[in-house]
């Protein structure tokens, strides 16, 4: 558990999104589907917080309130769907999103209904499903800002800002996972050394490189995660 906190945390601190992506079909094969997707969301609040802190200035607030409002709408039927499914269809259908979120982003798709008011429209109302549901609501929130056209600076502060509030309606909708103590210590720990490692190789490592190792980490891991969900 340690470790792929560690590698997730660094991760979103590096490219903006991740931890998701490569934590969740890790942790749901180890907590299960429910309390694995939680604890992403958990996670992926904490991370973004914590960036948010010294990028807080550039946010846009325009850009963001169709993104919310239309995840808010959204939250809850994901979190229906992760209720009323039994945890085999539950770990397919979490392997399937997250697959299908890493195969789109790598794609690199142009879409020309996801500029504008109604591209983040439908960005944020995919994205608020997929992550109370999956916990992969930011592949979505991607998409959108690359068809709208924004950079990579750009990017990362309002994904930040955006992780925060679409994980605090997820976890109000669903509620905390239920952890021991020193599994949430070491969740916590992972989470500091990851943001530490991150901030690390955010001088060294390019952005593009590192977000294809991101990439391919989630598309091998929501894989392995669909395929152990057929199984069962």
């Amino acid at each position: 558990m340690f470790g792929i906190v560690v590698v997730g945390a660094s991760v979103q601190r590096l490219a903006g999104i991740g931890f998701a992506l490569v934590g969740v079909p890790a942790m749901v094969l180890m907590l299960g589907p429910a309390d694995g997707v939680r604890l992403a969301n958990c996670g992926a609040l904490v991370i973004s917080a914590a960036g948010l802190v010294g990028t807080w200035r550039s946010v846009r607030p325009g850009a963001m309130i169709p993104l919310v409002v239309a995840a808010a709408a959204t939250v809850p039927a994901g979190a229906w769907i992760a209720r009323g499914l039994p945890e085999p269809a539950l770990l397919a259908v979490t392997g399937a999103l997250v697959s299908a979120a890493a195969l789109l982003v790598m794609s690199g798709v142009r879409v020309r209904s996801l500029r504008g008011r109604g591209g983040a429209l439908a960005a944020g109302a995919a994205s608020g499903f997929l992550n109370a549901s999956a916990g992969v609501g930011g592949p979505a929130v991607s998409l959108y800002a690359v068809n709208a056209g924004w950079t990579v600076r750009e990017f990362v502060p309002n994904a930040q800002f955006y992780g925060v509030v679409v994980n605090v309606f997820s976890i109000a909708a669903k509620g905390l996972p239920q952890l021991s103590g020193p599994t949430w210590a070491l969740v916590g720990a992972g989470i500091a050394a990851g943001l530490a490692v991150g901030s690390l190789l955010a001088r060294h490592v390019p952005e593009r490189p590192a977000r294809w190792v991101v990439l391919s980490l989630a598309l091998a891991g929501g894989l392995t995660t669909l395929a152990k969900g057929l199984q069962g």
